[in-house]
């Protein structure tokens, strides 16, 4: 694999140890990237890396830019993303603290721009979508976690909600009821995007507090950092071994 790209999310704001020798403020077509793609040295190969909700002024998950995002990525010559999440864990395994590689998702959002297609070139883009994320990115990836001896649950669906606001109990027992194990915010349209992009994409799901109704404890944007301070630094070293052996 060559040409990795790393998108974090909330918890995962920059990427240690990647040694930064670039920016790139890319113009798309599709309007403003989240912010400037970092490009950088890692373990002897070129990294970029994006966090999808900004700088200072967090940009919330139904606002992302996710086409201009995926669009830079290609330009700039990506051919393996790797997208990082903080979900809300639904089955019992998931709780917080576990990492989560998924290979299945249910969409739940609505009114994003899930598509490149805008219908001007008149015929009709189809893409398979039966198994959203790659195959062989995913093997490359448990594969990794396996060799640094990392915990992590090997196959899961991920619910992909809306946002910004968490889902009522309700919400959470209809989502279990329809298979997921996971809830976020920010994996969709951001895989099926890079699907048509033609780039190879996976999840790695940082499960940071239970999802709602499940937990005793509020459901608090402090209690989930304390889990994300955490586990973004195992993330990273998963990411630093599939990069390090590709």
């Amino acid at each position: 694999m060559s040409s990795f790209a790393f998108i974090g999310g909330t918890g995962m704001e920059a990427f240690a140890g990647l040694t930064i020798v670039r920016e790139h403020a890319l113009e798309t077509p599709f309007g403003a990237i989240s912010q400037p793609v970092m490009e950088g040295q890692l373990a002897g190969r070129t990294v970029f890396f994006l966090h999808r909700h900004g700088g200072d002024r967090a940009i919330p998950p139904h606002l992302i830019n996710y086409r201009a995002n995926i669009w830079a990525l290609q330009q700039l010559g990506v051919a393996t993303v790797v997208g990082v999440n903080a979900v809300g864990g639904i089955a019992p395994e998931m709780r917080p603290g576990r990492l989560l590689i998924p290979d299945q998702l249910i969409d739940y959002t609505w009114g994003r721009e899930h598509s490149f297609d805008d219908g001007s070139s008149g015929a009709l883009l189809h893409i398979d979508f039966t198994e959203p994320y790659d195959r062989d990115l995913r093997l490359a990836l448990l594969e990794a976690a396996d060799r640094a001896r990392i915990p992590h649950e090997a196959t899961g669906v991920l619910g992909v909600t809306q946002g910004p606001r968490l889902e009522t109990a309700a919400e959470i027992q209809r989502m279990a009821r329809d298979g997921c194990d996971t809830v976020g915010m920010t994996g969709m349209p951001e895989a099926a995007l890079a699907r048509e992009a033609g780039l190879a994409y996976a999840a790695v799901c940082m499960v940071v507090n239970p999802a709602a109704g499940l937990g005793d404890l509020p459901l608090t944007l402090d209690n989930m950092r304390r889990i994300l301070a955490q586990e973004s630094a195992v993330v990273q070293e998963l990411l630093l071994a599939l990069v390090t052996d590709a």
